[in-house]
């Protein structure tokens, strides 16, 4: 697999499971009695933000930690050009 296609597979899956816990909750407040949202679809819209805030914030730190190495490794390279 694609590092692209992985990327892609990742954020799609996470923006669905966004887009899953938003509309599970959106439905708890309707259904009858209305106003009160049962303790699993808390439970469901939790794990959902917890699902997407780790895709997110592990592909954030590592493309990070792979751009500070890129960049140090440049900076080297130069360094030998220059003496």
């Amino acid at each position: 697999m694609k590092k692209e296609t992985k990327e892609d597979v990742q954020i799609c899956t996470a923006v669905g499971m966004l887009i899953a816990g938003v509309s599970l909750s959106v439905a708890g407040f309707i259904v009858e009695p209305t106003g009160q949202i049962h303790d699993s679809v808390l439970w469901f819209f939790a794990q959902c933000l917890i699902y997407a805030g780790s895709i997110f914030g592990v592909a954030v730190y590592v493309n990070t930690k792979f751009n500070y190495l890129v960049d140090k490794i440049k900076i080297k390279e130069e360094e030998k050009k220059n003496g």
